[in-house]
């Protein structure tokens, strides 16, 4: 019987003792797995309450951002910092600045990335977003080009730029300009300064700090020491063969100079304008090549044969000018090789011009005065024998040059803002004026002239012509297969006009024939009071007016019109002037010789 009893108990360890451990094993399964399940739900939570939103607590510049989407961080930095922004600056603690568009911005996008938004399952991002935030470094951008044009911009209003010390040359003499120290903003602290004011809506204290010129005292003085000096102590010679040419300091010193270079006073040849010297000095001489040419001879066309002479490779003098000019006394000569050298313009190219006729002519007188005797003749004789070639432009200024008293010109009655004063080169536009109906008979093409503006009755009307340096010009093209001799000559006027006659010489191509409109569409004068230096007083005012001419082009000896053009000129009124009070003048850069 016992053993019975212990095998049923064995029995009962054995069978249905399993069966119960089984259905208890799955409720702690079941129960471990909800926790999971609630766990991964409550990460899930937490990644989705996360998202892409900035790490809350987190400020740029104190901007708050924490807890926002991404994006719309991004739309609130751009809001807030966005373009234009202005920036507040001052010099040394001087007066306020205002920087309208300043060269720096805020990388919204970049600056959210540094705080720690954007999406991730990472658990170290989940824990930053729900615990960290911070004050976060915007990241900004600065247009380095810009801000250097800005602080140039205040180093130019507030600041002083150190001066380079120079050396220069006049004539024979040295010159020298002593360096001079600047004050400028100091950059190594203004953009950190400037970022700091963008950012923080504050003003940048920007310092002017002190600012060594390149080229210092000791930069000038070894200049003058090795070549400066040196340099205009003695003339040298070049030595063409037979030919000596000897150029004087205050010659080719024109071509000389120090240039700022890398820190140092570095000598400089001009290699062109030193050519151009020593041909000038070789000019006239035997030995020295001459262009064929065209000239009167007893009222005639004739050609003056070209001349062969010495020439010269112009790189074997500047090769070594620096080098001689900065020798001592007897050693300064030089050898050049020299060539025998035909003209540039042949005897056959100035007979291949065919000039060989007179085409026009056309005289002006004037009222005597020695003022026109002067000026007039001195326009006449720089504009007689100018040889035009085919396609070449003549330029009344560029031939007569400035009216300068160094040019040869004098005081005289001129007209500027449609009155008449007193100024140099008076009377130069007689010579524009007759140069011009010459050109117009000889049916040259007009490329600029200019009517005076009243009409002067010693002048054919519509036909007529002023100049003024620098502003208005009397210019005409051979637009001929020939070359083109202008003649000008002038007989002064003392007790009766002076005659103004230019004649042209070519081969005749057109026969010229004109008509002039009778005038139109008047205006009536008016009484002007001038009180500026030089006015010349009016007692005879006259009306302005239109009027017209044509220029008709015949082939020599026929009267068919080849072709027409047509010149329009509009006068003003001559106003009665009076030389006093009540002021009223109105500025005009405008002169009329």
């Amino acid at each position: 019987m016992a053993t019975s009893r212990l095998a049923r108990v064995t029995k009962q360890n054995t069978g249905p003792a399993p069966a119960k451990e089984s259905k208890g094993g799955r409720v702690v399964v079941l129960t471990v797995l909800g926790v999971l399940v609630l766990a991964g739900a409550g990460y899930a939570g937490a990644y989705a309450g996360a998202g892409a939103k900035v790490p809350k607590g987190t400020t740029v510049a104190g901007v708050k951002i924490g807890g926002m989407d991404e994006d719309a961080a991004i739309a609130k930095l751009e809001k807030e910092f966005g373009t234009p922004r202005a920036v507040k600056a001052s010099i040394d603690g001087g007066e306020e600045i205002r920087i309208a568009d300043a060269p720096i911005t805020l990388d919204a996008a970049a600056t959210v990335a540094e705080a720690g938004g954007g999406r991730s399952w990472s658990p170290s991002r989940l824990w930053n977003y729900y615990t960290g935030g911070d004050e976060i470094e915007p990241v900004t951008v600065v247009d380095s080009a810009s801000l250097e044009k800005v602080l140039a911009l205040l180093d130019e209003q507030y600041g002083k730029a150190p001066v380079d010390g120079s050396v220069t040359f006049k004539g024979a003499e040295v010159r020298t300009t002593d360096p001079v120290i600047g004050r400028l903003i100091d950059r190594d602290t203004a953009e950190r300064q400037l970022v700091e004011a963008f950012l923080e809506g504050e003003t940048a204290d920007l310092s002017l700090t002190e600012a060594d010129p390149e080229i210092d005292e000791a930069d000038v003085q070894k200049a003058l020491d090795e070549f400066a000096n040196p340099a205009v102590s003695a003339s040298v010679t070049l030595n063409f063969d037979k030919t000596k040419v000897q150029l004087a300091p205050r010659a080719y010193t024109k071509a000389l100079s120090l240039v700022a270079t890398d820190g140092a006073l570095e000598p400089t040849l001009d290699e062109k304008r030193l050519d151009k010297i020593v041909r000038s000095k070789m000019v006239g001489r035997d030995d020295a090549p001459v262009d064929a040419t065209v000239k009167l001879v007893n009222g005639k066309p004739k050609v003056i044969p070209a001349k062969p002479g010495v020439d010269f490779a112009t790189e074997d003098i500047t090769a070594t000018f620096l080098d001689l000019v900065v020798k001592p006394a007897g050693e300064r000569e030089a050898d050049v090789e020299a060539t025998v050298t035909d003209a540039d313009f042949t005897t056959a190219d100035a007979k291949a011009l065919g000039i060989k006729e007179e085409i026009s002519s056309f005289t002006t007188y004037y009222p005597p005065a020695n003022y026109r005797n002067v000026n007039i003749g001195r326009a006449a004789e720089l504009v007689d024998g100018t040889v035009l070639k085919p396609g070449e432009v003549f330029s009344l200024n560029d031939i007569v040059g400035e009216r300068t008293l160094e040019n040869g010109f004098t005081t005289g009655t001129i007209i500027s803002n449609g009155v008449f004063k007193e100024d140099l080169g008076g009377g130069v536009s007689q010579m524009a004026t007759t140069t011009f109906n010459a050109m117009f008979f000889a049916g040259l093409q007009d490329i600029e002239h200019k009517p005076h503006s009243f009409y002067i009755d010693r002048y054919p009307v519509g036909r007529e012509a002023t100049v003024a340096w620098g502003s208005v010009d009397l210019r005409f093209k051979n637009n001929t297969d020939y070359g083109v001799l202008i003649s000008a000559k002038v007989t002064p006027g003392y007790s009766s006009n002076g005659v103004v006659t230019v004649k042209m010489y070519s081969t005749k191509i057109w026969d010229i024939t004109t008509k002039t409109s009778e005038r139109y569409n008047y205006r009536p004068a008016a009484t002007r009071h001038i009180t500026t230096p030089g006015c010349v007083p009016n007692a005879a005012p006259s009306s302005g007016f239109d009027v017209d001419v044509w220029r008709y082009f015949h082939k020599p000896g026929s009267k068919k019109i080849e072709k027409t053009e047509k010149f329009h000129t509009a006068y003003i009124a001559v106003d009665r002037v009076v030389c006093g009070p009540p002021p009223g003048e109105k500025k005009d850069d405008e002169k009329q010789d």
